[in-house]
Protein backbone atom coordinates (compact mmCIF):
# COMPACT_ATOMS: atom_id res chain seq x y z
CA UNK A 1 0.00 0.00 0.00
CA UNK A 2 1.58 3.42 -0.53
CA UNK A 3 2.13 5.79 2.39
CA UNK A 4 -0.35 7.99 2.93
CA UNK A 5 1.24 11.73 3.18
CA UNK A 6 -1.33 13.95 4.15
CA UNK A 7 -0.88 17.60 6.11
CA UNK A 8 -2.34 17.86 9.34
CA UNK A 9 -6.03 18.74 9.42
CA UNK A 10 -6.30 22.61 10.38
CA UNK A 11 -8.51 25.28 9.55
CA UNK A 12 -6.92 28.19 8.34
CA UNK A 13 -8.00 31.66 6.93
CA UNK A 14 -10.70 31.24 4.46
CA UNK A 15 -11.43 28.07 5.52
CA UNK A 16 -14.25 27.20 8.10
CA UNK A 17 -14.41 24.42 10.78
CA UNK A 18 -17.60 22.96 9.10
CA UNK A 19 -15.49 22.99 5.72
CA UNK A 20 -12.58 21.14 7.68
CA UNK A 21 -14.87 18.30 9.11
CA UNK A 22 -16.26 17.72 6.00
CA UNK A 23 -13.12 17.17 4.04
CA UNK A 24 -12.11 14.96 7.67
CA UNK A 25 -15.07 12.78 6.94
CA UNK A 26 -14.39 11.96 3.31
CA UNK A 27 -11.27 10.74 4.48
CA UNK A 28 -12.79 8.77 7.32
CA UNK A 29 -15.07 7.40 5.22
CA UNK A 30 -12.21 6.34 2.81
CA UNK A 31 -10.64 2.83 2.18
CA UNK A 32 -7.22 4.13 4.01
CA UNK A 33 -9.30 4.07 7.20
CA UNK A 34 -11.82 0.75 6.52
CA UNK A 35 -12.56 -1.07 10.15
CA UNK A 36 -10.65 1.91 11.60
CA UNK A 37 -13.77 2.98 13.13
CA UNK A 38 -16.10 1.24 15.99
CA UNK A 39 -18.90 3.54 15.83
CA UNK A 40 -18.71 7.67 14.32
CA UNK A 41 -19.64 10.91 16.06
CA UNK A 42 -20.40 12.94 12.52
CA UNK A 43 -23.63 14.47 13.48
CA UNK A 44 -22.66 15.67 17.00
CA UNK A 45 -19.14 16.74 15.40
CA UNK A 46 -21.53 18.96 12.76
CA UNK A 47 -22.62 20.66 15.47
CA UNK A 48 -19.74 21.69 17.37
CA UNK A 49 -18.50 22.44 13.95
CA UNK A 50 -21.03 24.85 13.13
CA UNK A 51 -20.77 26.23 17.04
CA UNK A 52 -17.33 27.32 16.09
CA UNK A 53 -17.79 28.78 12.96
CA UNK A 54 -20.49 30.98 14.61
CA UNK A 55 -18.10 31.76 17.53
CA UNK A 56 -15.17 32.68 15.34
CA UNK A 57 -17.35 35.10 13.61
CA UNK A 58 -18.34 36.69 16.08
CA UNK A 59 -14.59 37.27 17.25
CA UNK A 60 -14.73 35.18 20.37
CA UNK A 61 -12.17 33.42 22.39
CA UNK A 62 -11.59 29.48 20.80
CA UNK A 63 -10.18 26.63 23.46
CA UNK A 64 -6.83 25.81 22.16
CA UNK A 65 -7.79 22.68 20.25
CA UNK A 66 -10.98 24.54 18.22
CA UNK A 67 -11.30 22.56 15.39
CA UNK A 68 -9.15 19.85 15.78
CA UNK A 69 -10.35 16.44 14.61
CA UNK A 70 -10.13 13.79 17.27
CA UNK A 71 -10.62 10.18 17.37
CA UNK A 72 -11.38 8.74 20.44
CA UNK A 73 -10.29 5.13 21.53
CA UNK A 74 -13.32 2.98 22.29
CA UNK A 75 -12.19 2.39 25.75
CA UNK A 76 -12.97 6.23 27.25
CA UNK A 77 -16.57 7.23 27.94
CA UNK A 78 -18.09 9.57 25.42
CA UNK A 79 -21.84 10.65 26.14
CA UNK A 80 -24.71 9.07 24.56
CA UNK A 81 -22.71 6.33 23.33
CA UNK A 82 -21.51 2.84 24.62
CA UNK A 83 -18.05 1.67 25.14
CA UNK A 84 -17.16 -1.63 24.16
CA UNK A 85 -13.27 -1.79 24.14
CA UNK A 86 -13.43 -3.58 20.68
CA UNK A 87 -14.95 -6.39 22.20
CA UNK A 88 -18.15 -8.71 20.79
CA UNK A 89 -18.34 -9.16 25.11
CA UNK A 90 -19.75 -5.74 25.53
CA UNK A 91 -21.84 -5.07 22.54
CA UNK A 92 -25.14 -4.70 24.63
CA UNK A 93 -23.59 -1.88 26.70
CA UNK A 94 -25.91 1.44 27.17
CA UNK A 95 -24.71 4.66 26.09
CA UNK A 96 -22.06 6.79 28.92
CA UNK A 97 -23.99 9.20 30.74
CA UNK A 98 -21.06 11.41 30.89
CA UNK A 99 -17.72 11.95 28.90
CA UNK A 100 -14.86 10.43 30.72
CA UNK A 101 -12.71 13.01 31.96
CA UNK A 102 -10.06 13.36 29.04
CA UNK A 103 -12.97 13.24 26.59
CA UNK A 104 -14.40 16.23 28.62
CA UNK A 105 -11.12 17.91 28.29
CA UNK A 106 -10.92 17.34 24.63
CA UNK A 107 -14.24 19.17 24.33
CA UNK A 108 -14.09 21.52 26.26
CA UNK A 109 -10.88 22.57 24.28
CA UNK A 110 -12.98 22.55 21.12
CA UNK A 111 -11.88 19.37 19.89
CA UNK A 112 -14.23 17.99 16.94
CA UNK A 113 -14.49 14.37 18.26
CA UNK A 114 -14.80 11.93 15.36
CA UNK A 115 -15.58 8.71 16.62
CA UNK A 116 -14.77 5.67 18.20
CA UNK A 117 -11.72 3.84 16.82
CA UNK A 118 -10.88 -0.05 16.87
CA UNK A 119 -8.31 -1.52 18.89
CA UNK A 120 -6.41 -4.73 20.05
CA UNK A 121 -9.85 -6.23 22.11
CA UNK A 122 -9.64 -4.94 26.10
CA UNK A 123 -6.02 -3.11 24.35
CA UNK A 124 -4.38 -6.19 25.43
CA UNK A 125 -1.77 -6.32 22.78
CA UNK A 126 0.70 -4.57 20.70
CA UNK A 127 -0.14 -6.04 17.67
CA UNK A 128 -3.45 -4.78 16.84
CA UNK A 129 -5.25 -7.77 15.18
CA UNK A 130 -8.90 -7.42 15.71
CA UNK A 131 -10.97 -11.13 15.26
CA UNK A 132 -14.27 -9.48 16.16
CA UNK A 133 -14.39 -6.01 14.05
CA UNK A 134 -11.45 -6.36 11.48
CA UNK A 135 -7.82 -5.07 11.78
CA UNK A 136 -7.22 -1.67 10.15
CA UNK A 137 -3.91 -1.73 7.56
CA UNK A 138 -1.20 0.25 8.21
CA UNK A 139 -1.70 2.78 5.49
CA UNK A 140 2.33 4.00 5.99
CA UNK A 141 4.25 0.89 4.98
CA UNK A 142 5.40 1.08 1.05
CA UNK A 143 4.29 -2.33 -0.89
CA UNK A 144 1.13 -4.30 -1.53
CA UNK A 145 1.45 -6.03 1.08
CA UNK A 146 -1.23 -5.76 4.51
CA UNK A 147 0.38 -4.83 7.61
CA UNK A 148 -0.20 -4.78 11.20
CA UNK A 149 -1.43 -0.88 12.35
CA UNK A 150 0.26 -2.10 15.49
CA UNK A 151 -1.59 -1.98 19.13
CA UNK A 152 -3.58 -1.51 20.94
CA UNK A 153 -4.33 1.61 19.54
CA UNK A 154 -4.79 0.59 16.09
CA UNK A 155 -7.70 2.71 14.73
CA UNK A 156 -6.74 5.58 16.24
CA UNK A 157 -3.13 5.63 14.61
CA UNK A 158 -4.62 4.63 11.08
CA UNK A 159 -7.06 7.84 11.64
CA UNK A 160 -4.00 9.85 12.08
CA UNK A 161 -1.90 8.48 9.61
CA UNK A 162 -4.44 8.32 6.90
CA UNK A 163 -5.87 12.28 7.56
CA UNK A 164 -8.56 12.41 8.69
CA UNK A 165 -7.73 13.49 12.48
CA UNK A 166 -5.27 15.54 13.47
CA UNK A 167 -5.34 13.76 16.83
CA UNK A 168 -5.94 10.57 18.48
CA UNK A 169 -6.73 9.60 22.00
CA UNK A 170 -5.76 6.45 23.41
CA UNK A 171 -4.10 4.51 26.17
CA UNK A 172 -0.53 3.11 26.61
CA UNK A 173 -0.14 0.43 29.66
CA UNK A 174 3.05 -1.38 27.55
CA UNK A 175 3.53 0.72 24.65
CA UNK A 176 -0.50 1.23 23.28
CA UNK A 177 0.12 4.64 22.18
CA UNK A 178 4.27 4.22 21.33
CA UNK A 179 4.09 1.08 19.13
CA UNK A 180 0.62 2.19 16.60
CA UNK A 181 2.37 5.36 15.96
CA UNK A 182 6.30 4.00 15.90
CA UNK A 183 4.92 1.06 13.11
CA UNK A 184 3.07 4.02 11.06
CA UNK A 185 5.64 6.98 11.38
CA UNK A 186 4.17 9.27 13.80
CA UNK A 187 4.06 11.33 17.24
CA UNK A 188 3.16 9.30 20.22
CA UNK A 189 4.05 10.82 23.50
CA UNK A 190 3.59 8.49 26.93
CA UNK A 191 3.43 10.61 29.81
CA UNK A 192 4.10 10.34 33.61
CA UNK A 193 0.76 8.09 34.42
CA UNK A 194 -0.65 10.20 37.22
CA UNK A 195 -1.06 13.37 35.13
CA UNK A 196 -3.95 12.87 33.56
CA UNK A 197 -6.85 11.08 35.62
CA UNK A 198 -8.46 7.74 34.15
CA UNK A 199 -11.90 8.32 35.16
CA UNK A 200 -14.68 7.29 32.64
CA UNK A 201 -12.06 4.73 31.05
CA UNK A 202 -12.06 1.12 30.69
CA UNK A 203 -8.93 -0.43 32.68
CA UNK A 204 -6.30 -3.06 31.69
CA UNK A 205 -3.95 -2.45 34.47
CA UNK A 206 -4.33 0.44 37.07
CA UNK A 207 -0.95 0.25 37.79
CA UNK A 208 0.55 0.81 34.36
CA UNK A 209 -2.28 2.81 32.24
CA UNK A 210 -1.50 6.15 31.01
CA UNK A 211 -3.51 8.64 28.82
CA UNK A 212 -2.20 9.97 26.27
CA UNK A 213 -2.09 10.71 22.39
CA UNK A 214 -1.02 10.21 18.75
CA UNK A 215 0.02 13.40 16.79
CA UNK A 216 2.10 13.97 13.50
CA UNK A 217 4.54 16.33 15.65
CA UNK A 218 5.68 16.95 18.69
CA UNK A 219 4.25 20.71 19.16
CA UNK A 220 0.82 19.25 18.39
CA UNK A 221 1.71 15.97 20.77
CA UNK A 222 2.75 19.02 23.30
CA UNK A 223 -0.58 21.48 22.94
CA UNK A 224 -3.08 18.19 23.32
CA UNK A 225 -1.22 16.75 26.47
CA UNK A 226 -1.17 20.50 28.46
CA UNK A 227 -5.00 19.77 27.65
CA UNK A 228 -5.54 16.47 28.67
CA UNK A 229 -3.94 17.17 31.61
CA UNK A 230 -5.95 20.11 32.73
CA UNK A 231 -3.42 22.44 32.08
CA UNK A 232 -3.17 25.44 30.15
CA UNK A 233 -1.37 25.45 27.04
CA UNK A 234 1.75 27.97 26.86
CA UNK A 235 1.33 30.79 24.52
CA UNK A 236 3.62 29.89 21.27
CA UNK A 237 7.34 31.14 21.56
CA UNK A 238 7.07 30.91 25.35
CA UNK A 239 8.90 27.34 25.25
CA UNK A 240 11.57 26.44 22.92
CA UNK A 241 13.05 23.44 21.88
CA UNK A 242 16.35 22.42 23.90
CA UNK A 243 19.38 23.09 22.07
CA UNK A 244 21.26 19.98 20.86
CA UNK A 245 24.20 20.71 22.08
CA UNK A 246 23.60 21.07 25.29
CA UNK A 247 22.18 17.54 25.74
CA UNK A 248 23.49 14.57 27.03
CA UNK A 249 22.06 11.69 26.12
CA UNK A 250 22.60 7.22 26.89
CA UNK A 251 21.95 4.59 24.64
CA UNK A 252 21.48 1.22 26.98
CA UNK A 253 23.07 -2.00 25.18
CA UNK A 254 21.32 -3.82 27.50
CA UNK A 255 18.06 -5.56 26.07
CA UNK A 256 16.84 -2.76 24.07
CA UNK A 257 19.05 -3.36 21.13
CA UNK A 258 18.51 -6.64 20.48
CA UNK A 259 17.26 -8.60 18.00
CA UNK A 260 16.84 -5.81 15.81
CA UNK A 261 15.42 -5.43 12.43
CA UNK A 262 18.30 -4.58 9.49
CA UNK A 263 16.01 -1.58 8.48
CA UNK A 264 15.58 -0.62 12.37
CA UNK A 265 19.34 -0.59 13.41
CA UNK A 266 20.28 0.97 10.24
CA UNK A 267 17.43 4.16 11.16
CA UNK A 268 18.91 3.82 14.32
CA UNK A 269 22.50 4.34 13.85
CA UNK A 270 21.61 7.17 10.88
CA UNK A 271 19.62 9.00 13.86
CA UNK A 272 22.11 8.83 16.25
CA UNK A 273 25.05 10.03 13.67
CA UNK A 274 22.12 13.48 12.87
CA UNK A 275 22.18 14.14 16.74
CA UNK A 276 25.68 13.61 17.58
CA UNK A 277 26.45 16.04 14.67
CA UNK A 278 24.31 18.53 15.70
CA UNK A 279 26.08 18.73 18.83
CA UNK A 280 24.47 15.98 21.04
CA UNK A 281 26.76 14.39 23.28
CA UNK A 282 25.68 10.81 23.23
CA UNK A 283 27.35 7.77 25.15
CA UNK A 284 26.77 3.99 25.35
CA UNK A 285 25.94 1.95 29.18
CA UNK A 286 24.97 -0.98 30.10
CA UNK A 287 22.41 -0.56 32.73
CA UNK A 288 21.95 -4.22 33.44
CA UNK A 289 19.12 -3.29 35.48
CA UNK A 290 17.21 -3.81 32.23
CA UNK A 291 17.70 -7.74 32.70
CA UNK A 292 15.92 -7.91 35.46
CA UNK A 293 12.51 -7.13 33.52
CA UNK A 294 12.65 -10.41 32.20
CA UNK A 295 13.14 -12.13 35.84
CA UNK A 296 10.13 -10.41 36.81
CA UNK A 297 8.15 -12.43 34.42
CA UNK A 298 8.19 -15.83 36.54
CA UNK A 299 6.00 -13.39 39.20
CA UNK A 300 3.09 -12.58 36.61
CA UNK A 301 2.22 -9.09 35.17
CA UNK A 302 0.53 -6.45 36.66
CA UNK A 303 -1.36 -6.38 33.21
CA UNK A 304 -2.70 -10.12 33.49
CA UNK A 305 -3.42 -9.74 37.63
CA UNK A 306 -5.43 -6.39 37.30
CA UNK A 307 -7.25 -7.36 33.96
CA UNK A 308 -8.45 -10.51 35.63
CA UNK A 309 -9.53 -8.75 38.75
CA UNK A 310 -11.63 -6.74 36.12
CA UNK A 311 -13.16 -9.81 34.27
CA UNK A 312 -13.28 -12.59 36.43
CA UNK A 313 -16.96 -12.23 36.76
CA UNK A 314 -17.29 -11.99 32.90
CA UNK A 315 -14.67 -13.99 31.67
CA UNK A 316 -15.37 -17.54 32.94
CA UNK A 317 -19.66 -16.93 31.84
CA UNK A 318 -18.60 -15.64 28.01
CA UNK A 319 -15.10 -16.43 27.52
CA UNK A 320 -16.43 -17.70 23.89
CA UNK A 321 -17.49 -14.38 23.15
CA UNK A 322 -13.54 -12.87 23.75
CA UNK A 323 -10.41 -13.30 21.44
CA UNK A 324 -8.93 -16.66 22.91
CA UNK A 325 -5.51 -15.03 22.84
CA UNK A 326 -7.03 -11.88 25.11
CA UNK A 327 -8.41 -14.66 26.78
CA UNK A 328 -5.48 -16.50 27.87
CA UNK A 329 -3.53 -13.60 28.37
CA UNK A 330 -6.00 -12.62 31.32
CA UNK A 331 -6.73 -15.91 32.57
CA UNK A 332 -2.87 -16.28 33.55
CA UNK A 333 -3.57 -13.26 36.37
CA UNK A 334 -5.55 -15.52 38.13
CA UNK A 335 -3.06 -17.85 38.68
CA UNK A 336 -0.80 -14.70 40.54
CA UNK A 337 -1.02 -14.97 44.08
CA UNK A 338 -2.10 -11.67 46.27
CA UNK A 339 2.28 -12.51 47.84
CA UNK A 340 3.69 -12.31 44.01
CA UNK A 341 1.30 -9.46 43.29
CA UNK A 342 2.53 -7.47 46.54
CA UNK A 343 6.23 -8.73 45.59
CA UNK A 344 6.40 -7.67 42.42
CA UNK A 345 5.27 -4.09 43.41
CA UNK A 346 8.20 -3.84 46.26
CA UNK A 347 10.65 -5.01 43.24
CA UNK A 348 9.19 -2.41 40.67
CA UNK A 349 9.83 0.12 43.73
CA UNK A 350 13.33 -0.90 44.03
CA UNK A 351 13.70 -0.76 40.37
CA UNK A 352 12.69 2.30 39.82
CA UNK A 353 15.17 4.06 42.56
CA UNK A 354 17.69 2.18 40.84
CA UNK A 355 17.00 3.31 36.92
CA UNK A 356 16.81 6.69 37.98
CA UNK A 357 19.99 6.61 40.03
CA UNK A 358 22.13 5.09 37.41
CA UNK A 359 20.46 7.89 34.65
CA UNK A 360 20.05 11.02 36.72
CA UNK A 361 22.82 12.53 34.73
CA UNK A 362 21.13 12.29 31.54
CA UNK A 363 18.66 14.59 29.79
CA UNK A 364 17.00 11.51 28.27
CA UNK A 365 17.85 7.69 27.14
CA UNK A 366 17.12 6.62 23.60
CA UNK A 367 16.59 3.05 21.58
CA UNK A 368 14.71 2.10 18.72
CA UNK A 369 10.46 2.33 19.87
CA UNK A 370 10.16 -1.48 18.75
CA UNK A 371 12.94 -3.30 17.17
CA UNK A 372 10.97 -4.51 13.98
CA UNK A 373 8.82 -2.98 11.47
CA UNK A 374 5.20 -3.48 10.84
CA UNK A 375 5.17 -7.36 9.42
CA UNK A 376 2.79 -8.63 7.12
CA UNK A 377 -1.08 -8.91 8.79
CA UNK A 378 -2.15 -12.40 7.52
CA UNK A 379 0.75 -15.03 9.29
CA UNK A 380 -0.18 -13.41 12.44
CA UNK A 381 -3.64 -14.22 12.41
CA UNK A 382 -3.36 -17.79 11.51
CA UNK A 383 -0.32 -18.84 13.68
CA UNK A 384 -0.15 -18.08 17.70
CA UNK A 385 3.61 -18.87 17.97
CA UNK A 386 3.96 -16.20 15.38
CA UNK A 387 1.79 -13.72 17.18
CA UNK A 388 3.16 -14.05 20.42
CA UNK A 389 6.62 -13.96 19.18
CA UNK A 390 5.95 -10.33 17.19
CA UNK A 391 4.00 -9.06 20.08
CA UNK A 392 6.25 -9.69 22.67
CA UNK A 393 8.93 -8.07 20.17
CA UNK A 394 6.92 -5.01 19.97
CA UNK A 395 6.31 -4.88 23.72
CA UNK A 396 9.94 -4.99 25.32
CA UNK A 397 11.32 -1.38 24.88
CA UNK A 398 7.82 0.79 25.49
CA UNK A 399 6.98 -1.61 28.23
CA UNK A 400 10.36 -0.69 30.11
CA UNK A 401 9.06 3.41 30.40
CA UNK A 402 5.27 1.96 31.62
CA UNK A 403 7.49 0.00 34.53
CA UNK A 404 9.88 2.84 35.02
CA UNK A 405 6.66 4.99 35.46
CA UNK A 406 8.20 7.44 33.53
CA UNK A 407 7.58 9.37 30.41
CA UNK A 408 8.34 9.08 26.70
CA UNK A 409 8.05 10.13 23.13
CA UNK A 410 8.60 7.86 19.85
CA UNK A 411 10.30 9.98 16.47
CA UNK A 412 9.92 8.98 13.46
CA UNK A 413 13.62 7.99 11.76
CA UNK A 414 13.38 6.22 9.11
CA UNK A 415 14.56 7.47 5.23
CA UNK A 416 11.43 8.69 3.36
CA UNK A 417 9.49 6.31 1.33
CA UNK A 418 11.28 3.67 3.76
CA UNK A 419 9.62 1.57 6.04
CA UNK A 420 8.39 3.46 9.19
CA UNK A 421 10.86 3.47 11.99
CA UNK A 422 10.59 5.04 15.40
CA UNK A 423 13.56 6.54 17.84
CA UNK A 424 12.33 6.17 21.67
CA UNK A 425 13.41 8.70 23.93
CA UNK A 426 12.43 8.43 27.65
CA UNK A 427 13.35 9.91 31.03
CA UNK A 428 12.36 9.02 34.17
CA UNK A 429 8.61 10.08 36.10
CA UNK A 430 7.88 14.36 35.75
CA UNK A 431 10.31 14.98 33.50
CA UNK A 432 7.74 15.67 30.78
CA UNK A 433 7.97 18.51 30.34
CA UNK A 434 11.47 18.64 29.53
CA UNK A 435 11.63 15.35 27.60
CA UNK A 436 9.52 17.41 25.00
CA UNK A 437 11.54 20.71 25.24
CA UNK A 438 13.76 18.34 23.73
CA UNK A 439 11.74 16.29 21.32
CA UNK A 440 10.96 19.16 19.88
CA UNK A 441 14.69 19.70 18.73
CA UNK A 442 15.13 16.25 17.94
CA UNK A 443 12.66 15.62 15.82
CA UNK A 444 13.77 19.66 13.85
CA UNK A 445 17.58 17.28 13.64
CA UNK A 446 15.59 14.08 12.08
CA UNK A 447 13.66 15.41 9.80
CA UNK A 448 16.41 17.58 8.53
CA UNK A 449 18.17 14.58 7.94
CA UNK A 450 15.91 12.89 6.38
CA UNK A 451 15.20 15.40 3.83
CA UNK A 452 12.16 17.17 5.13
CA UNK A 453 10.76 20.27 6.90
CA UNK A 454 10.48 20.15 10.38
CA UNK A 455 7.26 19.04 11.68
CA UNK A 456 5.98 17.44 8.52
CA UNK A 457 5.51 14.76 10.11
CA UNK A 458 5.00 12.54 7.12
CA UNK A 459 5.29 8.32 6.93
Amino acid sequence: MAPQVNPKIIAGAGQSFADTLAQAIAVADSKACQHAWVRRFDESARAIANSLDLLRAAAQPLGPLAGWTVSVKDLFDVAGHPTTAGSRVLAQAGPAETDSLAVARLRSGGALLMGHTNLSEFAFSGVGINPHLGTPINPAMPGSAACIPGGSTSGGAVTVAAGACRAALGSDTGGSIRIPAALQGLVGFKGTQRRVPRTGVIPLSSTLDTVCAITRDTRDARLIDAVLCGMEPAPPGVRSPLPLCSARLAVPSTLVLDDLEPEVASAFDSALGVLSRAGARIETIELQQLKRLAEWQALGSFAAAESWAWHRQRLPLQRAGYDPRVALRIERGAQMSAADYIELHQARGRWIVEIESATRHYDALLCPTVPIVAPPMTPLIHDDAAFFRVNALLLRNPSVVNMLDGCAVTLPCHPTGGAPVGLMMWAAADADARLLDLAEGVEAALASGRGMASGAGAP
